[in-house]
Order: structure tokens, then sequence, then C-alpha cells
């Protein structure tokens, strides 16, 4: 019998391997289509494609939001739509943003963020508090990194829309340099900012009834947000603790306070795919979204784009928490998103940091969501964070590619260049780049 202990160390290591990846296989399976639903999956399901519609807005379902149980694929988009990546609720926070190309070079940024709904909170409001062609919230931004761009603003004034009104969006800058605002065309809403891997769509959020809608299935998500191996902690603030250390291992996707965790930590959600309308959207070059969303509250934890090609195009990953206990299951916000721009391999990523919910007076909303507030220069909310990453080694991860669910609605397939570097990136448990990685910028 061969005593030599490196050979048991060869051995358990081995077995431990062959353990942890039997564990990796069985979550990647614990997906199925709607064909295999359970029989308490199918009782809170309503099937139908066709259902009753609201006589006001004949492209709304007759049912009153928030709905109940069974629900269709399209109260699930309804109910997903609450959570857009900027919150439909008085709110307050410093947004902190970048991205990193396939070399490892980084650009960053820091914004204060303020958001004043105008007629009522939440996906209600949106429908029912304005009419279409209306303003519905009213979101200002304050640059504070980095220093070149410091002073700079922004004015976003979504509008409510609809078949005839159109516009999604009123948008203005302020320039320190020049001390003047400027009127701006909306973007693009299928167009990646510059530089960036997210649209304009992926922040301002989409109408559901913009789409056709579909389950496709049940998953249970493990990770959604993955930090590397090199990134044992990050620094975040907390409204009312300030700036808190908290260990990356240890973050859950749906925040410390979510009920509905499994015994093995994942989230139980359903998959539904989204197929843009010709009449709403022509030309729209996002042909497929698939969405995974919490069972319980329809929360998105991620969501993937395809092309005209049926190609992967974007994913895009969050992990949330409640921050507006006040609004219950309704008071989740994206903490932290991490955009895959697959075709690119740009990573960005977006951290809400220090979020509070806002309290502003109708005195200070008729002041300060306005153009002419923005030459004041005035800092609100002055609220400090630790969230810039200072290597490119320390940054997010692209998001797993799940090759192995849904075949006959998704193809992961990558470019042989970005396939190896993912295949990389998983054996070495952080981002590996095309080349050595340049030096980050834009992190003092």
């Amino acid at each position: 019998m061969n005593s030599d202990p490196r050979t048991h160390r060869g051995v358990c290591a081995a077995f431990a391997l062959l353990a942890f990846s039997a564990h990796a296989d069985e979550r990647e399976a614990q997906w199925r289509t709607v064909a295999d639903l359970t029989a308490d999956e199918q009782a809170l399901i309503d099937p139908r494609s066709d259902t009753p519609r609201d006589g006001e807005y004949p492209y709304v379902p007759a049912e009153p939001y928030p709905f109940s149980a069974p629900y269709t694929a399209e109260e699930m988009a309804y109910r997903m739509s609450e959570f857009v990546h900027i919150v439909r609720w008085p709110m307050a926070m410093v947004d902190v943003y970048g991205v990193i190309t396939s070399s490892g070079y980084i650009n960053q940024g820091v914004s204060i963020s303020l958001t004043a709904p105008v007629a009522g909170d939440g996906m209600e409001g949106y429908i029912r508090g304005v009419k279409p062609g209306q303003v519905y919230s009213q979101w200002l931004t304050y640059d504070l990194f980095p220093p070149e761009s410091e002073g700079g603003q922004q004015l976003w004034l979504p509008n409510r829309t609809d078949l005839e009104h159109r516009t999604k969006m009123d948008y203005y800058i302020y320039s320190p340099q020049l001390r003047r605002v400027r009127r701006q065309p909306q973007p693009r809403r299928d167009q990646r900012f510059p530089d960036s891997s997210q649209t304009f769509d992926d922040v301002i959020g989409r109408d559901p009834w913009e789409f056709r809608w579909e389950l496709i299935g049940t998953d249970v998500l493990y990770e959604t947000v993955r930090f590397p191996s090199t990134r044992p902690s990050i620094t975040v603030h907390r409204h009312g603790q300030g700036l808190v250390e908290q260990s990356t291992a240890a973050i859950k996707m749906m925040g410390e306070s979510y009920p509905h965790y499994r015994a093995d930590g994942g989230v139980e959600c359903w998959v539904v795919k989204a197929t843009p309308r010709a009449e709403w959207l022509p030309d729209y070059s996002e042909k497929k979204l698939i969405f995974w969303l919490d069972k319980h509250y329809f929360y998105p934890l991620r969501m993937e784009k395809y092309g005209a090609d049926g190609k992967l195009m974007m994913i895009e990953a969050r992990y949330s928490e409640r921050e507006n206990p006040a609004r219950g299951e309704f008071g989740y916000t994206a903490l932290t998103t991490v955009y895959w721009n697959v075709e690119h391999d740009l990573v960005s990523y977006s951290v809400h940091d220090g979020t509070r919910v806002g309290s502003w007076t109708p005195e200070e909303k008729k002041m300060m969501f306005t153009p002419e507030f923005m030459r004041r220069q005035w800092l609100i909310e002055p609220i400090t964070t630790q969230a810039l990453i200072r290597d490119p080694e320390h940054f997010y991860l692209r998001a797993k590619l799940h090759p192995g669910k849904f075949p006959g609605e998704r193809d992961t397939s990558l470019p042989p260049a970005i396939q190896a570097r993912y295949d990389a990136q998983e054996a070495a448990g952080r981002l590996v780049f095309e080349s050595a990685p340049v030096t980050v910028v834009n992190a003092d």
C-alpha cells in the first residue's frame, strides 16, 4: 500500500474536484421547460396569451395591477417592469459606473442621482398617474468623477409613451466649462451608450406592452453578479451606517431580508421570453430577450439579448436589496448591475451606493428638476463612496453562460477569441485579457 502523503493529498483533491463538479452539474440541471412544470407551478400560471383588455388602454390587461395568481406571462412582465434600473420612487444615491475592455483598460465615473416621480410611485403610477405623452418622472445627476467632469449635470424627463406618443424622454445637459444648458436629442433606444455595454432601454426600462411575452420554463439561480477571486471584500455605503466593508462571498442575490431563498441558497425563477412587436418597435435590433424573474416578486435577476441572427448580444446580471421597506415587495432596487456586451467583449458595471428614500417637498421638486436649476451647480445630496475599482484584476467577471439551459431558445456560442478569454476567466477566477492589462485610469 502506498503511504506517500503526497499521494493521499492528490487523491483527496481529486475526490473534492469530482464532488465540486457533480455539485455544479446538479445546479446547472435545475431548469425545466413549461412541459415539465410541477402541479404547484402550473397552478400559478395562466397559459392564455389573449386576455381581457383595459377599457382606457387596450394594450394593458383588464385585471387591476399588480394582478393575482394565476399569472399570464404578460402579467409577469408588468410585475417585472416595476423594477427598472432607475427606481420608480423618490430616491437619492451615488451611481458608480465603469467599463473594461478586453485589453484591461478601465474607464469609470461617479455621479449623484436624484429621482422624483411626477404622479404616483411604482408601475401603477406609471400606467395610471399620467397620460401618454406626459412626463412621469424626473432624474437629475451631478458628476463628481473624473475631475475633468466634475460639476457636469444631466436632467432626464422620461415620458409615458404609446403608439401616438413615441418620444421617450426630454434630455438636457449642463457643461460647467461652457456654463450653458443644452437640450439633447434622446439616444437611440437600442444602441449602446458610448464606451459602454448597456443601451438607453437597459437604463430607462422597456414598456411591457411593446413586446409579446411567453413563459418558457423555470430555473434556479445561484449567482448573478460575480466577483473575482482577487476581490474578497468591497466597501459599500449603507444609508445610516456609513461606509461598511462587506465580504463578496457573503453577498446574496436578493439581499438579507428576502424570505424565499431555497435551503441551498438558490433563488427559484420564472423564465420568460420577450419578442418586440413590430408596430411598437420597428427596426429594433434586439430580436429576443430572455429574463429570469424571481418567482415571488418577479424581480429580474438576469437578462439576455439576442440579435436577428439568433446570436447572443448581451447579458445583464443584477443583485438587489430591499432599500424601501415601506413599499414591501416593490421596495427592491438594483445595488449592482453588470452588463457583458459579447460582440465587443465589453464589461460594464453600475453600483447604486448610499441609496436612501427621497423626501422632496413639492417646492423642492418644482425648483430642482429644471434646466434652470443646473446653472446654479448646487450639489444637494453629497454622498461618499469607495466603490471605484483600482485594478483590472478586481473587475467584475463576465456573466456565466449556462450553455446547457433552454437549448431551443438560447444560442450562447461565442466567437473563438472571446470563448477563449471566457474559458480562461472561468479557470483563473478573474478576468483574463487579450494582452497584459493596461494601468487603470480614472480611479484615484
